[in-house]
């Protein structure tokens, strides 16, 4: 076959080849692993904002601060500032402290004093010879009293007269400067209070209240017990004395074991 001068003339073309591609960046082979789990990524540490750094340390440990608590360790809410000549004012609990340390310190037993409230009249007037009659007289007649720190108990008994009865008991503590009223109630009746054939009595109990400023030696508590029914009105005031309570205080020793606790108590 003959060839062309068209052909003939045609140089051949020069075929590059193709670059050598380069290979992805291969990762460090740690172990083979044949689990399905996704391979763990490295974890950020990073410093937590609630601590300093060492740089703030320092700088903030130059920096003094002074606290003033109490015997509590509690931040003081009032700071009191005392004029030239003006004693300070130390509450009665820190004196008591104080003097009980000062006693143990010096080898003294310790000892504790305790209020007391003591009637200048029979605890239980019901016990006595002539109570029938004088509830007979006074148609209201004060029974008994019972004292403690929570509080004054009392009961009377009035007489049954109708069914509507007012029964309360007066009393001051400013001899009679001022006063307040304590309404009893109800507790329960007594048959054949006068006579034989007389009519029976009723019991009422009453609550007084015991305030911390009576509880001082010296203070003293008056009372008086007031009865109520079909418009008349019937006092028991022991005669017109009044039925009167004193505050005494009587000394208590405090076991060797207990002094250090009583101590940190008050």
């Amino acid at each position: 076959m003959r060839r062309s001068a068209a052909d003939a003339e045609r140089k051949p073309v020069r075929i590059r080849p193709p670059a050598p591609s380069t290979p992805p960046p291969r990762e460090p082979a740690l172990g083979r692993s044949f689990s399905c789990e996704p391979a763990p990524k490295p974890i950020m540490r990073r410093r937590t904002r609630s601590l300093p750094s060492a740089a703030e340390r320092r700088r903030d440990s130059r920096r003094l601060q002074v606290r003033f608590v109490d015997s509590l360790g509690l931040d003081l809410e009032e700071v009191k500032v005392f004029a030239a000549g003006e004693d300070p004012l130390v509450p009665q609990h820190v004196l008591s402290r104080l003097l009980m340390s000062a006693e143990m310190a010096a080898g003294k037993h310790l000892e504790i004093s305790l209020p007391y409230l003591k009637p200048a009249f029979p605890e239980r007037p019901v016990e006595q010879a002539d109570f029938l009659a004088r509830l007979c007289r006074q148609r209201v007649c004060l029974e008994q009293v019972l004292c403690s720190e929570a509080g004054i108990v009392g009961t009377a008994q009035v007489l049954n007269l109708a069914f509507e009865k007012d029964v309360s008991a007066r009393y001051s503590f400013t001899d009679w400067k001022s006063s307040a009223e304590s309404k009893a109630s109800w507790v329960g009746t007594v048959r054949g209070a006068g006579a034989a054939d007389g009519p029976a009595s009723d019991v009422f109990r009453f609550r007084l209240p015991v305030p911390p400023f009576i509880l001082q030696p010296g203070a003293v508590l008056e009372f008086a017990v007031r009865f109520r029914i079909a418009g008349a009105e019937f006092w028991d005031n022991n005669d017109g004395r009044n039925y009167r309570l004193t505050c005494h205080s009587y000394k208590l020793a405090v076991p060797k074991e207990c002094e250090d606790s009583m101590v940190h108590f008050i």
